[in-house]
């Protein structure tokens, strides 16, 4: 009992704690709600490059994850912890670096090179945020009650990030006009690139200035959210050595970690499951505002709707954290990543209906909301176990959590490319006021058939997954008879 009061952590700590994950989600949120119709939209940029960005940005992000990991693997212990310098010094330069994504350089030429250098480059910035960050899960207790409470405030203040960043964007844009091109003509001509040229050309601009400059003010607004919440988690965390740490070992090497994480069967099982439930909610993400202004003619509402998910699913995390501690975590799997398909299959089937939309905003947000909070909430469990099989291994828990990230972000880089490139195929015309017969079809699949699928793909494979509440309590008791 001593020995889990001095493990305790206060509110204080959980909060500022929780703090540290808004960034990633603010600034996440943003860029995959909105950017994509920016580039295709606002920087008019080719669909067929658009596609090129976003995929080569996340496979770029995703291949950062590991190579982090293994740096912070080999960071040395300082008065300020391992992980603690990673999120200080790469703060400002992910800050500049956002900013440029969302800013249209005035050059006839290089304008793709632009954004995917700074997308790219902010990628890698938040990246050795977000890494240390996630693997500061195990250096705050050694308790898995505590770990599992900070991880349900840092879920409820990480969707609320995402709600922050998509308030913050989407109204902040959504103020303001942005111009489309319309030509009763417009599908029928045989070369419809000439088109969109000739009638880009006599369109009046001065409302898509409009729109290039409040993505900036709300790309400003949200860098001084980044570095708020990080000044807030430095002074906030003490990072604990000896909470991670059971015997005095020297650690084994990087790849041998690695070689020994890969085999761990809880653990690949774990991220197969999620891998393709993140997979469905991304898709989801990236396409609903050009689903919501071109499929069912909300132009001026999408972004209303998008806050609806965010806020639907800030609302529900405290729910899915007692539900999980209640019936268990492979429970809350099943019941809270199922609840959105039903919804899903809703809004393609019906005509489009503002209630309706809504209302399976609502329920998606439902469903957001259990698929942020459950693999953070399981990921320690995994790690618990691993070092029960491996007492001897130690320092490996940033390539738990990189690696994770990893595989979800580079099949979420592969799909939002091809989704993206998909539009292309089906015929997007950037900037049209409506859009031909096969890009509403192509959007449908991508906002719900594809995503269903996926969701059941996921459920079938968690039932593989080994870690249920008998083995998280077996493998609590070792671990304190370990210690």
């Amino acid at each position: 009992r001593l020995q889990e009061s001095r493990e305790r952590l206060s509110v204080c700590s959980k909060l500022c704690y929780a703090v540290g994950g808004a960034p990633y989600q603010i600034t996440g949120c943003a860029l995959g709600f909105f950017l994509q119709i920016y580039l295709l939209d606002v920087a008019q940029v080719d669909a067929f490059y658009a596609s090129i960005i976003l995929f080569v940005g996340r496979v770029w992000d995703a291949i950062t994850d590991p190579m982090v990991g293994f740096f912070i693997s080999k960071t040395p212990w300082t008065r300020f912890g391992r992980l603690m310098p990673w999120i200080m010094f790469s703060t400002p330069f992910a800050i500049i670096s956002y900013f440029l994504i969302w800013y249209v350089p005035d050059i006839s030429t290089g304008q793709v090179m632009w954004y995917l250098v700074f997308y790219c480059a902010f990628q890698t910035l938040v990246t050795c945020f977000h890494v240390p960050y996630s693997a500061l899960t195990m250096f705050i207790s050694r308790e898995q009650s505590e770990r599992d409470s900070a991880t349900a405030y840092r879920m409820t203040v990480e969707v609320l990030g995402t709600v922050l960043g998509t308030a913050i964007q989407g109204q902040i844009v959504g103020k303001v006009d942005t111009p489309c091109v319309g030509s009763p003509f417009f599908f029928s001509l045989t070369n419809s690139s000439v088109a969109m040229e000739e009638l880009n050309m006599t369109h009046d601009t001065g409302g898509l200035t409009d729109t290039r400059n409040a993505y900036m003010i709300a790309a400003g607004v949200i860098g001084g959210l980044y570095v708020l919440c990080a000044f807030i988690l430095v002074l906030g965390v003490r990072e604990r050595r000896e909470s991670c740490e059971l015997q005095s070992d020297e650690p084994v090497s990087f790849f041998q970690g690695l070689k020994l994480v890969m085999n761990h069967r809880p653990y690949i099982k774990l991220i197969a499951g999620f891998l393709f439930t993140s997979l469905a909610f991304m898709l989801l993400e990236g396409n609903f505002a050009l689903f919501c202004t071109y499929t069912l003619g909300f132009r001026n509402e999408f972004q209303n709707i998008l806050l609806a998910i965010m806020l639907s699913a800030t609302l529900t995390i405290p729910f899915w954290q007692w539900f999980l501690t209640r019936f268990g975590k492979k429970s809350a799997v099943y019941v809270g990543i199922s609840s959105a398909i039903p919804f899903l299959i809703l809004v393609v089937l019906l005509d489009s209906n503002l209630f309706v939309t809504y209302l399976v905003a609502v329920a998606a947000g439902i469903s957001v909301a259990a698929a942020f909070l459950l693999p953070w909430s399981m990921l320690p469990d995994v790690i618990d176990d691993f070092k029960l099989q491996h007492p001897s291994s130690h320092g490996h828990e940033a390539i738990f959590f990189s690696f994770y990230v990893f595989f979800t972000k580079f099949t979420a880089g592969v799909s939002l490319g091809i989704s993206t490139l998909s539009l292309d195929f089906a015929g997007y015309q950037t900037r049209g006021c409506s859009q031909p017969d096969q890009v509403h079809f192509t959007l449908k699949m991508l906002v719900s058939a594809v995503p269903v699928g996926l969701i059941l793909l996921s459920l079938l494979l968690f039932k593989l997954y080994p870690i249920d509440e008998e083995k998280r309590s077996k493998n609590k008791k070792a671990l304190q008879d370990l210690r």
